[in-house]
């Protein structure tokens, strides 16, 4: 009942509105979930325990990371408790009390997330004597990923009670309403916006609306993209921003209907 009560817990930190706008990212009772995984995989047997890791790193995408920033502090927090009442209930042994933290990695895709696992001797003077050595070094981190492709469309704006908006794409002065949740732009004629540019591959990038905010995607593009100048894979648009595909600038805009 306590196990249950704190996944509970760590679930409501992301329900609502909040969370079925961010569902392609990661869930933070998934992050719970395979801790205790990982934590069930690193035990060490010693003459009459079974040790595991006390010390846990999450790694985050940059974007999943940021969804985070509100409340990563109680996160760590409850996901620390749910670590705890996991050994307890397993029986395992811990050198001190579980300690989560979390870093970004932009190696990492939305929705994947990788976790490092560490044996840390709280106190370097006193040791049990069949505790096992401390790790200078986090093992290897093992990486998540989706169990699915992640979709390319979330909630409207309607459901998230928002007022109707115009968002649209604007080049060589032409203005292009963004009217559905996904928008390819490419040189190809089955692109949603073709764009007759001898440097822009045939599919180049996609315009994504996820939840309340819209992103730009390379999908894989030769000659890559840039948004203000910085050259990006993946970028949450704002009003003004200037998307650059081969020699052609776009610019994205919102406003209320």
């Amino acid at each position: 009942m306590v196990f249950r009560a704190i996944e509970q817990k760590i679930e409501a930190l992301f329900e609502g509105i909040f969370g079925r706008a961010f569902r392609t990212n990661v869930q933070p009772v998934e992050l719970a979930r395979k801790l205790a995984k990982e934590m069930d995989e690193h035990r060490t047997v010693s003459v009459s325990r079974v040790y595991v890791p006390n010390e846990y790193t999450i790694y985050l995408a940059p974007e999943d990371r940021e969804q985070f920033d509100a409340y990563e502090p109680s996160l760590k927090g409850e996901l620390q408790e749910y670590l705890g009442e996991h050994a307890r209930r397993e029986q395992y042994a811990l050198l001190s009390s579980p300690r989560v933290l979390m870093e970004t990695d932009a190696d990492l895709e939305v929705g994947e997330f990788g976790i490092a696992t560490r044996m840390v001797q709280p106190d370097k003077g006193r040791r049990d004597a069949d505790a096992p050595e401390e790790q200078l070094e986090p093992g290897a981190t093992m990486v998540y990923k989706p169990k699915t492709p992640l979709p390319t469309q979330a909630v409207s704006a309607a459901e998230l009670g928002m007022d109707q908006e115009l968002v649209t794409l604007s080049f060589d002065g032409t203005r292009h309403e963004v009217n559905r949740q996904s928008i390819v732009l490419g040189r190809s004629r089955d692109c949603d916006i073709q764009l007759t540019d001898a440097n822009v591959s045939r599919r180049h990038a996609e315009v994504r609306q996820e939840g309340a905010s819209y992103w730009i995607v390379d999908l894989g593009s030769t000659n890559g993209m840039e948004v203000n100048g910085k050259r990006v894979k993946r970028a949450k648009l704002r009003p003004g921003d200037t998307i650059t595909l081969g020699s052609t600038e776009i610019t994205f805009d919102r406003e209320s209907k």
